[in-house]
């Protein structure tokens, strides 16, 4: 008969597997297009429940996935923003936005899905603000968007937000199409993520320095 720790380990595994199963079928599916059931067929686990038993509900699994990789890319912001807290370049402090996360993806290899599920998640309209929260309301981005602030202080506040978000999804959806290019091995932009950074990190310093027109 199974000890504790036999058990622990086992349950550790199927959740783990649930885990990777799922952000590939959210990936390459969509997050509303697949089923618990899907999940625990597609993972090999017998008990079609697997998933409700391991995390609940499907909100749940989504937020179980983002925090699987959060604390990888967390690090990694935390590591830049410290060497750059004195810096007034914008460039350093939009490479605080892009680079730990293109670092991280090339560090998962090819393929991978986190880039694709992230993007199938936030376009979602029952998880986006979920999946929105759980990404940006860490200590870093919020020492990066206090950095930003201060270097563009004749931007108004509504005009920060709204570029804030465009950001965003500038960095989330060209990892996503960068990402399904290698898994599918077609052509992409730049060669390496590196490459893919630069490019990111060009566009968005345009992008903050364009100029604004003031709306009543």
């Amino acid at each position: 008969m199974a000890g504790p720790r036999t058990r622990h380990a086992h349950a550790t595994e199927t959740r783990e597997l649930i885990l990777t199963t799922a952000e590939r079928l959210f990936a390459e599916h969509g997050v509303a297009a697949v089923s618990n059931r899907q999940i625990s067929e597609a993972a090999g686990q017998a008990n079609n429940f697997a998933v409700g038993y391991h995390f609940g509900t499907k909100t749940d699994l989504v937020t179980a996935i983002v925090r699987r990789h959060a604390p990888a890319i967390e690090h990694r912001r935390m590591d830049r923003l410290r060497t750059i807290q004195s810096s007034q370049t914008l460039r350093d402090w939009l490479g605080c936005l892009v680079l730990p996360t293109t670092e991280y993806l090339a560090s998962l290899g090819s393929p991978s899905w986190y880039a694709r599920f992230i993007a199938q998640a936030t376009t979602d309209p029952a998880l986006r603000q979920l999946v929105i929260d759980e990404t940006t309301a860490s200590a870093s981005m919020g020492g990066v968007s206090e950095g930003l602030k201060r270097l563009m202080p004749v931007l108004p506040a509504d005009v920060v937000a709204e570029r804030s978000d465009m950001s965003r999804h500038l960095i989330v959806h060209v990892c996503a199409e960068r990402e399904r290019a290698l898994q599918e091995g077609t052509t992409t932009p730049r060669a390496t993520w590196e490459g893919a950074a630069i490019g990111l990190i060009d566009a968005l310093v345009g992008l903050w320095q364009a100029p604004f027109t003031p709306t009543q």
